[in-house]
């Protein structure tokens, strides 16, 4: 909670539930990142936050997209990004998207098997191109294996055929998992990319690119490393492995960029109990995970609590959302406790919540308006 979004909360008191961010914290970490990895190209990881005002300062900053739909290429290129800086990293896509990409400009394409490789060929004819492969996703809090990428050796193959295609073999990329606190998840990643290098060489297939993905972790409740563990980790892994001969390096941040740059504050609507001698209360909230807390899909990415009675007494709770949905349940083993006097009407604060929240709302499930959004 930075006193910017303080002071919004306070005088303006929007209507919950909302979400305020504060886009010059998304400025300075877009900074802090470029300083930790001065070598890389920024890729902003567009489905963690798409709104305007965050892919204008991005833009202005001359940060590139990594873009996942031809809608998200829209809002890029609405807020000024040129085409040839937008990345279009989905490695499922429609033929029509494929083609109004290629016919807006954007060069660069991922794939992860040889149907979307042929339809890049026929429908992005000369694109760069770059093979997604499966990776350890070990240290991840937000997994993100095997619906993406391919295993290495069908990634070489592939390359190969992809410059038969007339397509610009351009490079290999990875994902080691959402909120990865792992250093060496990268390390080991970059050993494989590495070897599928030396191994496409000797076969006359010159790549150029290794796009090292996103996953770089933001502080929920507990303590990660900071950005520059993963920046010393990961030029020190490329140094290793390329030597002088660096290829161009890609990253795709997205939670990072803008996860503590918000904050949802929510309304409590009830503070119950299921048996008189219960010591366990349920804190139903107005927003859930129907309404944008998708990520607390087996408790897995746990928001940090503010409420106006911290420093309290406190006992153990079960926090759920407001909808008549049973997997409406926010926390319930990850042993949250919060005051003894909170009650319903009062309002808390959820911390880092600016990312991979406002988009995976539902559109008014049980008639509940989408969460509102403020950037200031």
């Amino acid at each position: 909670m930075n006193p910017k979004i303080a002071a919004y909360l306070r005088d303006r008191a929007p209507a919950t539930p909302c979400l305020v961010l504060d886009v010059d914290t998304v400025e300075a970490n877009y900074r802090r990142l470029m300083a930790a990895m001065p070598l890389a190209r920024v890729y902003y990881a567009v489905k963690a936050n798409p709104a305007a005002p965050i892919l204008e300062r991005l833009t202005s900053l001359g940060s590139a997209f990594d873009a996942a739909s031809w809608e998200e290429i829209e809002m890029c290129l609405e807020a000024g990004a040129r085409p040839d800086a937008i990345s279009f990293g989905n490695t499922v896509k429609k033929v029509s998207a494929i083609q109004a990409a290629h016919e807006a400009g954007v060069t660069m394409f991922a794939f992860d098997s040889e149907p979307e490789l042929l339809k890049l060929a026929r429908h992005a004819p000369g694109a760069r191109v770059y093979c997604r492969i499966l990776v350890e996703n070990k240290g991840a809090e937000w997994p993100l294996s095997r619906k993406f990428g391919c295993e290495v050796e069908m990634a070489k193959k592939l390359m190969v055929q992809a410059g038969e295609l007339g397509l610009d073999p351009y490079g290999i990329s990875f994902h080691v998992g959402s909120q990865q606190t792992s250093t060496g998840a990268y390390e080991a990643a970059i050993a494989r990319v590495a070897m599928i290098f030396t191994d496409l060489k000797e076969a006359g297939i010159n790549l150029r690119m290794v796009n090292l993905g996103g996953g770089y972790p933001v502080r929920y409740r507990a303590e990660v490393p900071e950005i520059d563990a993963f920046g010393d980790a990961i030029m020190g892994a490329m140094a290793a492995h390329f030597g002088n001969a660096l290829p161009e390096i890609v990253v795709e941040p997205g939670r990072f960029m803008v996860a503590d740059a918000g904050v949802v504050e929510a309304e409590v609507v009830l503070v119950s109990r299921k048996g008189e001698e219960d010591p366990v209360r349920w804190v139903y909230l107005d927003i859930g995970r129907f309404g944008g807390l998708a990520e607390t899909e087996g408790e897995a990415i746990r928001y940090a609590f503010r409420t106006p009675h911290d420093g309290d007494a406190e006992g153990p709770v079960t926090i759920a959302g407001p909808t008549c949905d049973s997997a409406d349940t926010l926390y319930e083993k990850s042993n949250y406790r919060l005051p003894l006097a909170l009650e319903g009407g009062d309002r808390v604060q959820l911390l880092s919540t600016g990312a991979y929240v406002t988009t995976y709302a539902a559109q008014r499930f049980n008639g509940f308006r989408p969460l509102a959004e403020h950037y200031i």
